[in-house]
């Protein structure tokens, strides 16, 4: 008789981060993950993650109506079927939920991790096979203080933690956020390369100002400066750029990507297997968007431990991701909810080893941190 499906918890978890984290919609002070826990019969557990930025702030999907709709929809629809064959499950799903990635992008990683285990294989195994063990990560200076983010740039590359950095840019006037972008690259000069995030907070003429003014002042990459449904001013704007522009918002699938590259988009795409709908669909799209030869860079939506590992094992199996990855999430989380955290060191890290994603919960932190009403 095959494995089946006993049981699937879903679970919110408030993990405080190490300092306000600034981005154009919002301002983190904690990170709200759901964590899935999915039992078998064999007596497997599989572990799934799905996180969001800020609630609703960032998109439709929040941590509260995550668990909601694997409580409700997607449990009941994989309780009792068997659990190895991860397609007829996602189709299974599909057929009777519309949308809901976050959601969707948690079960197949807690479907992955079981199956994982179940064949002593790493989630990347299952997903194809490793290429990479160890992948460069950059690390976001969202502070707001100018003077502060010089500072913790330069600490993170005393330590050998991270040499890339990523700015979030777009709450404050166009003017005020070049100067502040400005100022750190050049205090940083060759020590570290930088990039902006606009969070879609431009219009396409202020994007046109703030490209020419970012590339002026040394900046390596401009991720996601208009609002994500205006896919023929994103085409634009890369196309007169001398700075690369990376879709984020606007490219969640291998539809959009299919669809932006189609229309001329000539840029980067960043891969998340949240808004993917898991790493399986995350992988479609960077297959898309190597054939029509963009480059690929490794998101995150700012999970902790057990999502960014998922999103590792997606990415150790991909040949080139030229724009490296932001798998940073659990650095920004002042605890962790698993037994052995990730090993970050030489401006990146470690794939995590072992079968499934090669991650155990640690029980007490899990039961301190899980929201009491949740």
């Amino acid at each position: 008789m095959s494995c089946q499906i006993e049981s699937i918890e879903a679970v919110l978890v408030d993990l405080p981060t190490i300092r306000p984290h600034k981005l154009s919609m919002t301002t983190m002070g904690s990170q709200t993950l759901v964590i899935v826990r999915m039992r078998h019969s064999d007596d497997i557990e599989g572990l799934g993650e799905a996180t969001t930025i800020g609630g609703l702030s960032y998109g439709p999907e929040s941590p509260e109506g995550v668990k909601l709709t694997i409580d409700r929809y997607i449990a009941p629809l994989l309780i009792g079927q068997p659990a190895s064959n991860l397609n007829a499950l996602r189709a299974r799903i599909n057929r009777q939920i519309r949308g809901n990635n976050l959601a969707k992008s948690a079960i197949e990683t807690a479907l992955l991790d079981a199956q994982g285990k179940r064949l002593n294989l790493s989630v990347a195994d299952l997903l194809g096979g490793v290429r990479q063990t160890h992948l460069p990560v950059l690390w976001t200076l969202a502070s707001g203080d100018t003077a502060k983010d010089i500072d913790e740039a330069f600490g993170v590359i005393e330590t050998r933690r991270h040499r890339d950095f990523k700015l979030k840019i777009g709450a404050k006037s166009l003017n005020d956020d070049i100067q502040h972008v400005a100022a750190i690259k050049e205090a940083l000069g060759e020590h570290g390369s930088v990039r902006v995030d606009v969070n879609q907070a431009w219009d396409e003429v202020t994007a046109t100002r703030g490209l020419a003014a970012l590339s002026a002042a040394g900046i390596d990459l401009v991720e996601q400066p208009i609002p994500a449904r205006e896919h023929a001013g994103l085409v634009r704007l890369a196309s007169r750029s001398r700075v690369p522009v990376m879709a984020d918002e606007s490219v969640a699938d291998a539809r959009d990507g299919y669809t932006l590259a189609a229309a001329g988009f000539s840029g980067v795409y960043a891969l998340k297997i949240a808004k993917a709908g898991g790493p399986a669909q995350a992988l479609e799209l960077a297959t898309v968007a190597r054939a029509a030869g963009i480059g690929l860079y490794g998101g995150t939506l700012l999970e902790g431990t057990l999502g960014t590992a998922a999103s590792l094992h997606a990415w150790a199996t991909v040949d080139q991701i030229a724009w490296g990855t932001e798998m940073f999430g659990p650095l920004l989380l002042k605890d962790d909810i698993v037994a052995t955290p990730l090993d970050f060191h030489d401006f990146g890290v470690e794939l995590p080893a072992g079968p499934g994603l090669g991650m155990v919960i640690d029980e007490d932190k899990l039961a301190f941190y899980r929201r009491r009403d949740g």
